[in-house]
């Protein structure tokens, strides 16, 4: 049933509103950070009738939130380190958006290939699998026999296989998923009472009468402004040091991906292996018509304004565990359509330890009146925006503990004409005249500014598609050019910009 406050089904606009027109009044709440952190408490705030705007210094999503695993899941690995309500919490959050977001987020059966005298097991997996199962309230987990699994997957690693461990969690579009919130929380907004810009900086905050002062910079121009804001929420998530006002907490984890063709590694599931050097879980999982395989986790020493890239040494080591868990395939660089590498914005322990047993919960602090958020998981982004409203004493403790109580996230459930139909997590690139259709939804409705954002971040093409959707660009040329006003100029300097990013960062490195 749709939602009463989404009769006027109101969506992000398709172009920016402008610098000067946001200093106009004074803003309950400002959001920086485009992320899903930052677009979750953007919709909870225009759920409490707030004044609110989001800015984001790039693109919605162009950090953290469209690397990452694409994984709306409880953290099977978290209960092994004693993370049980972590765990919890996530599991609730991956049930709730299945039931809420079918066509966005979908169950997927995963499988744990299981060997004889290698970790874990196979009764201390069904034993950890249970409490995942119960914590979720779901019964999804079974064994699968040597011969199911190899019937199922050929070309497995033999010898001493004795069977599978299967279970469900869930697969997104996590750009989509970015989107779709901050949809979510324009439908919220009655008026113009919620609005949300990219390419937009902040370089400066400090405290006023009314709360904070914050001067905004337009990341192409140069222009800038200020604006006023009775609360000030970082989302930066990566970024949230440079703004917070205390000391450095974030501690920046690389992790990357490569995406093979499904041809030439075919999967129906997520398979999970234990990489042969370090013991770490790495997935094997079909994602939108190719199959893909990460993750890494290590330090990331680049600056964290430059798009982060897959090293050598990563795709090796990505290799190594898929030809060593499938070693009939014998994958090698020549079968990579595409890398990726995503920065993950870890609250460090300041212990030193190894980046793979840094904990994933999320940190919630205060400092010169700004809320600063970071860590965290992308299924728990509206958990993590409650936390953050609380602690602004936006809502009360009560209302806290009533709305992670909640079991609906009402306005997800109204009918918008969107490209979530179209872009299927499931399913391959749109082609023809769906592909037309969905440039065009895109393009009125979803704030693009540049072509990367259309192709990498909206489409992803340029991850799923051998030529990055080269092959695109003369049937997109016009509805780009109707709809941003793109002289013939600036076209040309958008497809040059956008085939400079791929191959600095989402191709297969040459060196380190």
């Amino acid at each position: 049933m749709t939602s009463p406050r989404c009769a006027e089904q109101r969506t992000l606009p398709g172009q920016r509103p402008t610098l000067d027109s946001l200093g106009s009044n004074v803003w309950d709440a400002v959001v920086i950070g485009g992320g899903i952190t930052g677009a979750g408490i953007l919709l909870e705030a225009a759920r409490r009738g707030l004044f609110v705007l989001l800015v984001e210094q790039r693109d919605f999503a162009w950090g953290t939130s469209s690397r990452s695993s694409k994984m709306v899941h409880g953290g099977l690995r978290y209960i092994a380190q004693g993370e049980v309500r972590l765990t919890q919490h996530s599991l609730q959050e991956r049930e709730r958006l299945l039931a809420e977001l079918p066509g966005l987020v979908q169950r997927m059966r995963y499988i744990f290939p299981i060997y004889k005298g290698k970790f874990p097991g196979r009764w201390p997996l069904t034993l950890i699998l249970a409490l995942y199962d119960w914590l979720a309230g779901i019964h999804d987990r079974r064994w699968l026999s040597r011969t199911e699994m190899l019937n199922r997957y050929p070309d497995l690693l033999h010898h001493n296989l004795r069977g599978g461990m299967s279970y469900t969690d869930a697969l997104t579009d996590d750009s989509r998923l970015v989107i779709r919130v901050l949809q979510e929380a324009m439908c919220e907004g009655q008026g113009e009472r919620i609005c949300a810009r990219t390419y937009t900086e902040v370089t400066g905050i400090e405290p006023v009468a009314t709360g904070s002062r914050l001067t905004l910079k337009d990341s192409d121009s140069g222009a800038t402004t200020t604006i006023e804001a009775t609360h000030v929420f970082n989302a930066t998530g990566l970024w949230a040091d440079r703004l917070s006002g205390t000391a450095p907490l974030v501690r920046p984890l690389r992790g990357s991906h490569l995406f093979i063709p499904a041809q030439r590694l075919p999967v129906q599931d997520c398979l999970s292996f234990m990489h042969p050097d370090d013991g770490r879980p790495v997935f094997i999982f079909p994602w939108k018509g190719q199959t893909c395989i990460g993750t890494t986790d290590l330090d990331h020493q680049d600056k964290f304004n430059e798009e982060p890239t897959c090293s050598n040494t990563e795709i090796d080591y990505l290799l190594k565990v898929t030809n060593n868990a499938l070693p009939h395939l014998q994958l090698g660089r020549a079968d990579i359509i595409s890398t990726m590498a995503g920065v993950r914005p870890i609250i460090a322990s300041g212990k030193g330890m190894n980046p793979s047993k840094e904990r994933r919960n999320h940190l919630v602090w205060q400092a010169r009146g700004v809320v600063s958020v970071s860590g965290g998981k992308l299924t728990t982004f509206r958990q993590i925006a409650l936390d953050a409203l609380h602690a602004a004493g936006l809502i009360d403790a009560a209302e806290h503990r009533r709305a992670h109580r909640d079991r609906t996230l009402r306005c997800f459930n109204h009918t918008l004409p969107d490209p979530q139909q179209l872009s299927h997590p499931m399913v391959g690139m749109a082609q023809g005249a769906a592909l037309l259709e969905q440039v065009a939804w895109i393009l009125e409705h979803e704030m693009v500014t540049h072509l990367d954002d259309l192709l990498l971040r909206r489409l992803r093409a340029g991850s799923l598609m051998t030529d990055a959707g080269r092959s695109l660009l003369p049937e997109i040329k016009p509805l780009c050019q109707a709809r941003l006003d793109w002289s013939e100029q600036v076209w040309q300097s958008e497809c040059a910009r956008y085939i400079e990013i791929i191959e600095r960062c989402y191709r297969t490195p040459k060196n380190d």
